[in-house]
């Protein structure tokens, strides 16, 4: 889409926070009010997360432990972080 195209111009890095699927059912279906017909619509909505993650400069899993994703998160901060040299992915499993 032109429209991604052009927001993706207006960053440096695209940084995505994602988990697996299982995980991610997991964590909406313990939601208040969440089903999961409710579930199964927004995913339909979305961009599936292979195509995020192939697009994104660096991907954070919080599947992991949350002392590691709040770690990859610091890194994308300042200006030496590896967001800033664009290093390829250093956050993927």
């Amino acid at each position: 889409c032109s429209s991604q195209a052009a927001l993706r111009a207006e960053v440096d890095v695209v940084l995505l926070v994602s988990c697996s699927a299982a995980e991610q059912r997991r964590r909406c279906l313990a939601r208040p009010g969440m089903s999961d017909p409710k579930l199964q619509t927004i995913l339909a909505r979305q961009l599936p997360d292979a195509d995020k993650r192939a697009r994104a400069d660096f991907v954070v899993d919080t599947g992991r432990t949350s002392s590691c994703a709040s770690h990859a998160l610091r890194l994308g901060k300042g200006k030496g972080s590896p967001a800033r040299q664009r290093l390829p992915r250093p956050l993927e499993r």
